[in-house]
């Protein structure tokens, strides 16, 4: 792995400033504590991301991460609501559970052709729905609601994580909650794509019958890259769950999966952080947009055709010159 240099160290630390000091504190002095709810929604939408990422960074297009999302958001609510067990302890569990499907979606169709798996993720996140509606244990349409707040977690008396349900403002723990996840998701992804399994992961991008013919078993590789996309998909859902304190078989839709897509486009699909720039973009892009009434839509599709076009490697490619792959 890589050795970070001094200036990305210096830009690291004052990331994690922003996010955890900064921010909070300009939110804190004005007022504006509805911005913890979109802030932890973006961090959460760029994990989801991050893992439709590394789709991509095997050289597959996946457009169900919703699907998985939703998975995640209904284990996690069962698990809470009928089990009584702890949101922390259900959290993982439901990102496992996703995986879990991925491995059992991916056996047969991972060893299509990329524009085969394609066609058939694009039609997971309604397959997801339609499920969740006939499901029993997921309560049909009505979903499940009145989920509790996370409770606390502590550890030879010392509270690690206090009780939400007893906090002032709940949506601060969320928020910082959710900023964790987003900093140990991109730095679990930089550690994976500077490891040799991410190192297979851009010869099979590159060319995969060239990998194949110098012994990398593709289809073992693509497994465990869909499995551990799926994993993130159903911890940024089971968390959205959590905030909302429901869950519906509408929660997640094909327009999210495509939007998990256009994150990675937008900040670039050469850049481990572009899912996360991406995210930040679009959601406030469209926010912004809002002004312009019903040409809401034809304004940001436009916006994002330009961009594909004149910025093929995304919003991060306009960085200024460096040392070639430093973010990868």
């Amino acid at each position: 792995m890589p050795k970070l240099s001094t200036i990305q160290w210096a830009g690291l630390a004052f990331f994690l400033l922003a996010i955890f000091v900064a921010v909070p504190g300009f939110i804190a002095a004005s007022g504006r504590s509805d911005l913890y709810y979109t802030l932890t929604s973006v961090a959460l939408l760029s994990i989801a991301s991050a893992g439709v990422w590394l789709t991509f960074y095997i050289g597959r297009i996946n457009i169900g991460q919703g699907a998985f999302a939703l998975i995640g958001a209904y284990v996690s609510a069962i698990l809470v609501t009928k089990a009584g067990m702890s949101f922390w302890l259900s959290l993982p569990l439901a990102g496992l559970f996703a995986a879990g499907v991925a491995v059992l979606i991916g056996l047969p169709i991972l060893r299509l052709r990329g524009v085969y798996f394609a066609m058939i993720s694009l039609v997971l996140t309604q397959v997801v729905t339609l499920t969740a509606l006939a499901l029993p244990i997921t309560n049909g349409a009505k979903g499940i609601t009145s989920i509790p707040l996370p409770g606390g977690v502590s550890i030879l008396g010392l509270t690690l994580i206090p009780d939400f349900a007893t906090l002032e403002n709940p949506r601060l723990a969320f928020y910082y909650s959710a900023c964790v996840l987003m900093v140990l998701t991109f730095a679990a992804m930089y550690r994976l794509v500077n490891s040799r399994l991410g190192h297979l992961c851009r010869s099979m991008q590159q060319n995969e019958e060239l990998a194949s013919s110098i012994g990398v078993n593709i289809s073992y590789i693509r497994i465990i890259i869909f499995a551990i996309s799926s994993f993130l998909g159903g911890i940024g859902g089971a968390m959205f769950g959590s905030i909302a304190q429901s869950v519906y078989p509408s929660s997640f839709q094909v327009a999210d999966s495509v939007n998990f897509m256009l994150n990675c486009f937008l900040g670039g699909l050469g850049y481990v952080f572009g899912p996360m720039l991406g995210t930040l973009v679009l959601y406030f892009g469209w926010d912004l947009l809002f002004e312009l009434g019903r040409f809401q839509l034809l304004a940001y599709s436009s916006l994002l055709i330009i961009l594909m076009l004149f910025l093929p490697n995304g919003l991060l490619s306009l960085r200024l010159p460096g040392k070639k792959g430093d973010d990868k």
